[in-house]
């Protein structure tokens, strides 16, 4: 993951601040939800907490925060909704994020350098310093901040998933969409297209075509680089001796073919006939320890 200089550091006195519990964090533990909100309740005199009951509330919670930082309680599902939802409100180069990582989806969290305790990173949020890293942005205002794979690793599971903490209209959405997915009866013998074997993808970087539809690929996977470049893997399929990776570098990736869907970090997306993503780079901000 890509990161710039450090641009600001904080301390327990320099912001007011808004803490957003997600939902899914309150269930999945309460316990440090209280630790987190305590230590930074403590340090900043200032700090506002809201407990939103699904994905609008949340939404609504960050666009009406004023001039307080925002300090997401959550998974790496939380922490992409939110960079999403910065973006897309054209807020997110302005804005330094906080992570508080709860949940047991967290190893985005994790790779990026955000303490998986509450204490340590509750304290991260008070006296840490903000880190501008790339992002990859796709042609439909979509977010990639770790890594972007197709075919999706793990992908119905994760669609399952994330209705967790849904009610009402988004449980049904996510009902609906897991039913397109993941057929609940299939022949003997057959696989969903999550499950497929090799696919014929055309593969472009900066305008040259790096692997054509002629030549099957086990996968692909795109993350954000350095100074404005992503790190393009293509894993061509083998026939007998196994085949080389493909590896790349460039600012703009499109990917198209036959329809297929896409894993881009916590969430799975498509399915999509073209994609194409371009990096941000030191698009967004994390406050993370102090070096």
């Amino acid at each position: 993951m890509a990161e710039v200089a450090t641009s600001r550091t904080f301390s327990a006195t320099s912001d007011q601040l808004l803490v957003v519990v997600d939902p899914v964090a309150r269930r999945a533990d309460g316990e440090s939800v209280r630790i987190a909100k305590d230590v930074i309740g403590a340090g900043a005199a200032g700090t506002k907490v809201c407990l939103p009951d699904g994905p609008e509330e949340f939404a609504r919670a960050l666009a009406r925060r004023g001039s307080r930082r925002p300090v997401v309680v959550g998974d790496d599902r939380a922490l992409v909704r939110a960079v999403e939802l910065l973006h897309r409100q054209r807020e997110l180069a302005a804005c330094a994020l906080s992570l508080v990582p709860v949940g047991g989806a967290v190893a985005l969290a994790r790779s990026l350098g955000v303490p998986t305790g509450a204490v340590a990173a509750a304290r991260a949020v008070l006296e840490g310093a903000e880190r501008r890293m790339d992002l990859l942005v796709d042609d439909s205002d979509g977010v990639v901040l770790g890594t972007l794979r197709i075919p999706p690793l793990g992908g119905a599971t994760s669609v399952r998933e994330a209705g967790a903490g849904m009610s009402g209209p988004w449980r049904r959405t996510c009902r609906s969409l897991v039913r397109t997915l993941v057929p609940a009866a299939r022949p003997p013998g057959t696989v969903s297209a999550l499950e497929a074997g090799p696919a014929r993808l055309r593969v472009e970087v900066d305008g040259e075509t790096l692997v054509d539809l002629g030549q099957p690929v086990e996968g692909v996977t795109v993350v954000p680089g350095a100074s404005g470049r992503a790190r393009v893997e293509v894993r061509p399929a083998s026939v007998g001796a196994e085949a080389s990776p493909l590896s790349v570098e460039g600012g703009t990736v499109t990917v198209s073919g036959a329809h297929f869907r896409y894993r881009a970090d916590a969430v799975v997306s498509g399915p999509v006939r073209t994609r194409t993503w371009v990096v941000r780079e030191g698009a967004w901000g994390l406050v993370l320890p102090a070096r």
